[in-house]
């Protein structure tokens, strides 16, 4: 009988404070996993394991240097080897692409791409065979949104550094998860509603806009169960798994922003920063 849950496994999640890493750490600890959180902001950290009733807290931040070595040491003293490390954390900035600033492309880039190519370094001589390596990428790669390019084109990059991982070390499983719009996230937390109510209209216009987004919790289940199946075949890879809502594209830019509002997404915040971070 193949495994339904995460049982019994050990598991790092990296950006763990909010959104769909959240989700998932409060089922994997409610499963029976021995689990490992990490994201930037304690105070949400201890948010995290008060819902999933456990976990081993880590305060630490994929762009300070040396933290990704500390998550890989402090990782090993309190769970041991990972079966499985996934990383749901993400930054994107809302600009349109000829407003964006260096520090805009950069933030993405570092936290996207390099932090998280980084940690898997770290923790590479320490997983166990056949172990699984997950990052979250973005339905938005090959396929741009106005307002988010520097975020796509990082992802974008993530993925290939993910088929370069698979090339260098055919002993681990790396599994890039394309997730597309999910509420809540706290992805557009620190987001301008009247930039979002623009881009929405530019998604709308060019197809991209869906009347329906996908729940934090209902993602986090379908992973939790794929993840467990995966982790007892240790000779199935699990290369691309792709989530995202079935509700019809070709919604308009108001269908979209009601259905978000109706859901959870803020009210417009008149000193609003441009920019937003997801489960860190």
């Amino acid at each position: 009988m193949v495994a339904t849950t995460l049982a019994g496994r050990r598991i790092l999640i990296v950006g763990a404070s909010s959104g769909i890493g959240q989700a998932l750490a409060v089922r994997a600890v409610q499963q029976g996993a021995q689990v490992a959180v990490v994201a930037r902001r304690v105070d949400k950290l201890a948010e995290t394991i008060a819902l999933a009733g456990g976990g081993v807290p880590i305060a630490a931040d994929l762009r300070q240097d040396g933290d990704t070595e500390r998550i890989a040491v402090e990782t090993m003293a309190s769970i041991g080897s990972p079966d499985l490390v996934f990383v749901s954390a993400g930054s994107a900035s809302l600009r349109w692409v000829h407003e964006s600033t260096a520090a805009d492309w950069a933030r993405a880039f570092e936290t996207n791409v390099i932090g998280v190519n980084l940690l898997f370094a770290a923790m590479r001589p320490h997983l166990r065979a056949g172990a699984i390596v997950a990052a979250c990428s973005s339905e938005s790669v090959g396929r741009p949104r106005a307002g988010l390019v520097p975020y796509g084109s990082s992802k974008a990059a993530l993925e290939e550094s993910l088929r370069g991982w698979r090339t260098e070390h055919p002993d681990l499983r790396f599994t890039c998860v394309s997730v597309g719009a999910t509420m809540p996230t706290g992805f557009a937390d620190d987001w301008d509603m009247g930039m979002v109510a623009e881009v929405l209209d530019t998604w709308a216009a060019h197809g991209l806009a869906q009347a329906e987004l996908m729940h934090a919790d209902d993602v986090a289940d379908m992973l939790a169960g794929s993840f467990a199946m995966a982790l007892d075949l240790p000779g199935v890879g699990l290369e691309q798994l792709t989530l995202r809502s079935p509700a019809k594209e070709g919604a308009s830019g108001a269908e979209m922003l009601d259905w978000a509002q109706d859901h959870g997404m803020p009210e417009p915040q008149p000193d609003a920063a441009p920019g937003g971070e997801a489960g860190r």
